[in-house]
């Protein structure tokens, strides 16, 4: 992933498993893979992701604005 370090790229994944988020598969080939997958709890965070997606879209004007209009406080 573009603009994260592979140190927290694996910090976050290892938090995302010990939470019960994604499950982790390991494959004995070489080079070693590595794959993650969403857990049926990590499902059910999709709808309230979507939604919050669906939020950002539909105010990002405002956000932005509001952005504005602090940094340009004195």
């Amino acid at each position: 992933m573009e603009g994260i370090s592979g140190k927290v790229l694996t910090e976050t994944l290892r938090d995302l498993e010990r939470d019960g988020l994604v499950e982790r598969h390991v494959y004995a080939e070489m080079p070693p893979r590595v794959e993650y997958e969403l857990t049926a709890l990590g499902r059910t965070l999709h709808a309230p992701l979507q939604a919050l997606g669906t939020w950002a879209e539909q105010h990002i004007e405002e956000v932005l604005a509001a952005r504005e209009a602090y940094d340009s406080r004195p």
